[in-house]
């Protein structure tokens, strides 16, 4: 099934499983166990979980926190019947330990083992395929009601966390919901934090619902007196204007769920695993769309954890007993591109008042976390809304102001249409800084930023730009801040280059590349950071005699004209290199201008491939992309044979 299944079965031997743990080869090993052995069997994955994550680097405070909600659905349900559709999916490694992964699961996120979210094509047990956030409701309602025209009587449940609960996408999908009869679960697993501080006025209104547990007790007494689950309609419709009229009541508010038609449970202990059961079964009995509203902790059963979830969300290499995470002994002075970016803004704040940030509930990953330090007030985190991040720009751009919108690569795919229609088409200058550009290694395919490069290509009216270290991004940035049209500057995960990264910042002409090493053999036209894989080619290849030429074009759009004049003049054979799918990208823009102006040269693209790369680290997925240097160098050495 796996590149290294038989390595990973002999490697769990080095990992401590339980009793009861090592006799779950599938959900239906769960039926028998008695409410003591379900119980035993939380703390005996709880201590895997720990162990296996502890050297193998994933998603920790999330499993952790989910351990006794998966145990509990996957006792009550009849799964993969039932199918569970987990959101985003960071919770769900202990539902992969508990489907026939137990031993598999030692290599989780690594190059040939398992994905680090559900994925349909690894297991039965993962209805659908995750990792960006809000999908679930969807997902499984469209499940249910598929089920239903075919006759079909089974449940099928969502698991949302209240961080994606804020995407719009959610709230769609339960307004479709409430319009139905599916037979759908929405299981609301509030933690009280998503990766960082959740906001808006969803989290208020959890936060308020909480409090409400008389209310609840309440309204299921006046439910069975009112007949409970029967099939007359008139004592349901009753009840629902009594139970609106008892939620405002007792909260102050009416019940948001509720009012959409969908049937609102709890909010429950997410941790007590018995009573947490026996909820679920009764819930079985219930038909039509309804939800359980769970609290739950992240990072539940490491103190540590518990109390700096954000911290532990993917905390690397720790100490499975104390949670300890060793301190890295560096001494290189070589922050991350985010971090660069985060100084830099501020900077830039600081000279000009009209700049605002705005991030999709990544305050702290992209690092804007230091302007909202210094500068709250113009500072927004809108929670997982990438759409309105966007828009939210073109608004502020419209009053004058200088909005830096900063969006993972993979997640600005959910904006597309907001950055045409919205920023591109009216020429509003939106600086949209696109981190965790390229391969980013262990999330995945979800997680790559592969093909930010081709779906920007083709819109008119942009500028894109792409540094290949620090000193271009702080240089792009300034160039940004002070011009008028839509600007994009991509940039990857991960450590830049530089020591001394705070140059002094200038503004650069758009559109205008550099040649960095002449040559008389070959030329490589790079874009972004890949420069530095060619600049290790062209030393290495030096010593076979091999002299390349290196030019980096720091742009996209526009394409340095010049430049590519100069290298198509001046060379037979021509490789082009970036750190994104080579169809329709910079590759592609450069063979398409030499097709234009009537050139010849051989010239061959480098690149992620036209598939989806799956995880590994980045030098693992360079290499099986063939953009690694030892690649590169075969080659040239190949087109110069030929």
């Amino acid at each position: 099934m796996y590149l290294c299944n038989q390595m990973l079965k002999n490697m769990n031997s080095t990992y401590k499983q339980g009793d009861i743990l090592k006799k779950i080869d599938s959900p239906n090993d769960l039926k028998s166990l008695s409410s003591d052995e379900l119980l035993s069997l939380a703390k005996q994955v709880r201590e895997y979980i720990l162990e296996v994550l502890s050297e193998n680097p994933g998603h920790l405070a999330s499993s952790l926190g989910a351990v006794e909600l998966t145990i509990a659905l996957h006792k009550v349900f009849n799964t993969p019947e039932d199918p569970i559709v987990w959101d985003v999916g960071h919770q769900a490694y202990i539902h992969k330990v508990l489907t026939g992964r137990r031993n598999e699961f030692v290599n989780i996120r690594k190059f040939g083992g398992l994905s680090g979210f559900p994925k349909r094509s690894e297991s039965i047990y993962d209805s659908f395929g995750v990792g960006h956030s809000s999908t679930s409701i969807s997902a499984a309602l469209a499940m249910a009601i598929a089920d239903k025209l075919q006759e079909k009587d089974n449940h099928h449940i969502a698991v949302i966390g209240d961080g994606s609960m804020t995407g719009g996408m959610a709230f769609e999908a339960l307004n479709h919901a409430g319009t139905t009869d599916a037979n759908l679960l929405v299981i609301l697993n509030d933690n009280g934090i998503s990766i960082d501080k959740r906001v808006g006025a969803m989290s208020q209104y959890l936060t308020m619902i909480t409090s409400s547990a008389t209310y609840n007790r309440v309204k299921n007494r006046i439910w069975n007196l009112m007949g409970g689950n029967t099939s007359s309609n008139k004592p349901k419709n009753f009840f629902k204007k009594v139970s609106f009229s008892l939620k405002s009541l007792f909260s102050g508010k009416s019940n948001f769920f509720e009012a959409l038609n969908i049937r609102y449970f709890g909010p429950v202990d997410g941790h007590d695993l018995i009573a947490l059961t026996k909820t679920l079964e009764d819930l079985k009995n219930i038909k039509g769309p309804k939800l359980l509203h769970i609290i739950t902790k992240k990072g539940k059963g490491l103190p540590i954890a518990e109390n700096n979830p954000t911290t532990y969300h993917a905390p690397g290499v720790f100490n499975p007993l104390t949670g300890e995470i060793p301190e890295k002994q560096s001494s290189d002075e070589i922050l991350k591109f985010q971090d660069v970016f985060g100084e830099t803004l501020v900077e830039l704040a600081k000279e000009n008042e009209k700049i605002v940030g705005i991030t999709p509930a990544m305050l702290s990953g992209c690092s804007m976390n230091k302007l909202q330090k210094v500068f709250p007030k113009r500072t927004f985190d809108v929670g997982i809304a990438e759409e309105h991040a966007v828009t939210l720009s073109a608004g502020f751009a419209c009053q004058g102001m200088i909005p830096v919108c900063n969006i993972y690569s993979s997640f600005m795919q959910r904006a597309y249409d907001q950055f045409i229609h919205d920023v591109a088409l009216q020429g509003l200058p939106v600086i949209l800084c696109l981190d965790r550009a390229g391969l980013v290694g262990e999330d995945g395919a979800t997680h790559h930023g592969a093909f930010d490069l081709a779906y920007l290509n083709c819109i008119p009216n942009i500028i894109v730009a792409a540094p290949s270290d620090e000193h271009d991004l702080r240089n792009m940035m300034f160039t940004a801040v002070n011009q008028n049209k839509p600007f994009v500057i991509r940039y990857p995960r991960g450590k830049g280059y530089l020591k001394n990264w705070k140059n002094e910042m200038t503004k650069i002409e758009i559109g205008k590349g550099v040649k960095v090493k002449d040559g008389k053999d070959i030329a490589i036209l790079c874009i972004g950071n890949t420069i530095h894989i060619a600049k290790q080619v062209a030393t290495e290849l030096a010593e076979n005699n091999l002299n390349i030429a290196l030019f980096d074009f720091k742009f996209l759009k526009p394409l340095d004209k010049e430049l590519a004049k100069q290298a198509l003049n001046s060379y037979s054979y021509i490789l082009t290199m970036e750190d994104g799918v080579t169809n329709g990208g910079f590759g592609s823009s450069i063979i398409e201008f030499a097709v234009s102006n009537n050139y010849h040269n051989k010239i061959e693209k480098i690149g992620i491939p036209n598939e989806f790369i799956e995880q590994g680290s980045v030098k693992e997925l360079q290499k099986l992309c063939k953009m690694d240097c030892e690649s590169v160098k075969e080659k040239i050495i190949r087109l110069k044979k030929d």
